[in-house]
């Protein structure tokens, strides 16, 4: 994740850009920080996923690469708790 990430996620929330930098212009100040870190827990976990997926490439044996592909969606799940 890098600061445009971070930035376009942060407008996604309610997030807005002045000339001084971030604010907030509607809604309460908890509910948008409520949401930008959802959004930030979603893009990390969806990154961990894509790890495990991967790491399927270095696997020959059909076990590992099943206990990846089921860590991915384990992590997957966990934003759907």
């Amino acid at each position: 994740m890098n600061r445009d990430d971070i930035v376009r996620m942060a407008r996604e929330a309610g997030f807005e850009s002045n000339s001084l930098g971030m604010t907030y212009t509607s809604g309460s100040l908890s509910n948008l920080l409520e949401r930008f870190a959802s959004l930030v827990a979603a893009a990390e976990r969806e990154a961990c996923a894509k790890v495990c997926e991967e790491a399927t490439a270095a696997w020959t044996q059909h076990l590992y690469n099943d206990g990846c592909m089921n860590c991915a969606a384990a992590i997957r799940a966990r934003g759907k708790e």
